[in-house]
């Protein structure tokens, strides 16, 4: 891999302003100079972002029908209505069910959830669950993380007398849902001053107007926010604004006092003891609660998330596990199969996208190999899939390109689609698949730019070893969590060499643990570069390079400081 490192050195300006900053709020330069890329340049901005408060919060009052949604939701209480709580079966939606269930439940017993089959159903609202509905009596269904598009089926659910409140964050089209509220911070009229909640996000924002507008403490929905911080997580949705505090005491909650049903997840992932960070919920955490909606029904990661007793707990986190280890080798083989094909792909060196067809393979891993197309090509990567009489597909995006965009532009041979910038799902007939592939390369090769499709690693500052002291590492830690807009930051050393203890380490030797050494200080750093066994041989020839990397904590060893190094170049 030719990763391109790009690294703009501050003007004497930028240096002086973190300067500045740095001698009022006690901080190292370097952070301080991240800090006013992030657009944060006075103590006080400061101050706020390394200690968010629960009482910045946003009035959830000030989203468009947010009165409207609780006083539907008190009329359902008064009138001893049923409810069902309604949401997607990927983790954003697990979680906002889990969480609107959980708070509700205990006011209130007439209320059941439901989640959709992704193989029968599909995704989002569908006339299946609202016949479920119907015959189970329910007159109010809140859905979570999907409904922002189901202008029919809604209708045909008023049609039956139920009514609906919509609670998402997807992008609506012209004409929605006749609904009895909708609440969603991207609708055109939208007055709420922050557009990126989650799904879950959007439901803990409902919880909190409720529990407000009937005289119930905040307090009561602390211990839901660990459910909010998983979802911000693996939906990557950017981890600044509100959702910066909500990850933030999310993440607390989940270290000190996790829910039952999380804490079992925890402990599958043999997480316990670990200060559990936002790359753990997205590499760990999550998928195993995704896992259950790809090969089973998202209703299983539900009940766990809803559970009360721990040895039941333990059991259903068990088989999920069981779920993920099956995903990760269907993964695995379709990830191979879609590798083989884009290989022989005539136009691939002249193709700026990616779209594969495969009629016999797994609806419910396509997103994860259209993920793994783009982190090895590139490029935005959408792969189809036959469901039913329909080609069913998901796409992905690299950074700075908006792949939702992309797909609305081919609407018209589209049954259904819906996403954000950076993830989209879609539906069409079998006979719109190579007009579809030919119209969306078509966009895509206009609309991007050329270093979109570049291995790029962005370096935010250059330091050498002897300034990575305990105290700076502190500093930097303040700085999580992190996620989209509040990058983990990465560095870069320059003429670096092996103290000679470095070697080639992982079942296949394919990693390489290292023990490094610059020309600035005695200093030996620990580093971990993985899947870069390849760079051993130069490494041992004595001569420098330069490495990029995070800093982390030494999974090992708490307390120590290991380089988790992404790239290696020799010096020049």
């Amino acid at each position: 891999m030719n990763n391109k490192w790009i690294y703009i050195s501050p003007t004497p300006e930028q240096e002086m302003a973190a300067e500045r900053l740095a001698g009022a709020i006690n901080v190292n330069p370097v952070i301080c100079r991240m800090l006013i890329e992030r657009g944060i340049t006075t103590p006080e901005e400061a101050r706020h972002f390394f200690r968010p408060q629960l009482n910045e919060l946003i009035d959830p009052f000030k989203m468009k029908d947010m009165q409207k949604a609780v006083d539907r939701l008190n009329e359902a209480m008064g009138r001893k209505e049923r409810i069902l709580v309604y949401g997607d079966y990927d983790v954003d939606g697990c979680t906002a069910v889990a969480l609107v269930y959980r708070f509700l439940r205990q006011f209130y017993s007439n209320i059941d959830y439901y989640i959709p089959d992704r193989y029968e159903e599909g995704y989002g609202v569908s006339r299946q669950g609202i016949d479920f509905a119907y015959e189970a009596g329910v007159k109010l269904v809140i859905v979570l993380d999907c409904g922002i598009k189901a202008v029919d089926e809604i209708a045909y659910a008023k049609e039956k007398g139920i009514d609906f409140i919509i609670c998402d964050h997807h992008v609506p089209d012209e004409v929605m849902p006749e609904a009895a509220a909708i609440l969603n911070a991207k609708r055109p009229d939208a007055t709420y001053p922050y557009k990126h909640l989650s799904g879950c996000g959007v439901g803990f924002k409902f919880m909190q107007a409720f529990a407000k507008n009937n005289g119930i403490s905040f307090s009561m929905l602390v211990p839901l926010l660990d459910l909010v911080a998983v979802s911000i997580a693996s939906d990557i949705v950017p981890v600044m604004g509100e959702n910066r505090i909500l990850a933030y005491y999310g993440l607390r909650q989940l270290n000190s006092n996790p829910s039952v049903g999380l804490k079992s997840v925890i402990e599958i992932c043999g997480l316990q003891g670990k200060d559990i960070t936002m790359s753990d919920i997205i590499f760990k955490i999550g998928p195993r609660i995704n896992a259950s909606g790809r090969m089973q029904n998202g209703k299983e990661s539900v009940a766990l998330l809803v559970e009360h007793d721990y040895a039941r707990a333990k059991r259903m986190a068990s088989l999920i596990n069981k779920y993920n280890e099956e995903r990760k080798e269907l993964d695995k083989k379709m990830t191979e199969e879609a590798n083989g094909i884009v290989e022989k792909m005539d136009k691939l060196d002249t193709n700026h996208s990616i779209v594969l067809y495969n009629e016999d393979w797994h609806k419910g891993v396509i997103g994860i190999v259209a993920s793994r197309l783009t982190e090895i090509y590139f490029r935005p990567a959408v792969v189809l899939t036959r469901s039913g009489d329909m080609v069913t597909g998901s796409a992905r995006s690299v950074s700075g390109f908006d792949v939702y965009r992309a797909i609305e532009q081919c609407r018209d041979l589209l049954e259904n689609f819906g996403g954000h910038t950076y993830a989209a799902g879609l539906s069409m007939k079998v006979e719109n698949v190579e007009l579809f592939k030919k119209r969306f390369e078509e966009y895509v090769s206009s609309n991007i730019e050329p270093e979109q499709t570049d291995a790029i690693i962005e370096i935010d500052a250059v330091i050498n070893f002897k300034d990575i002291t305990s105290r700076f590492y502190n500093d930097l830690k303040r700085m999580s969590p992190f996620g989209p807009d509040n990058k983990k930051p990465i560095f870069c050393t320059h003429q670096v060499y092996d103290y000679g203890t470095s070697k080639v380490v992982g079942r296949d030797q394919e990693h390489i643990k290292l023990e490094l050494v610059d020309n600035k200080s005695n200093n030996v750093m620990n580093g971990i570069a993985f899947g870069q066994s390849a760079q051993a041989r130069y490494i041992k020839t004595k001569r420098s390079f330069d490495i990029v990397y995070t800093i982390e904590e030494n999974s090992h060893k708490r307390g120590d400081i290991q380089l988790q190094i992404e790239d290696i170049k020799p010096s020049e």
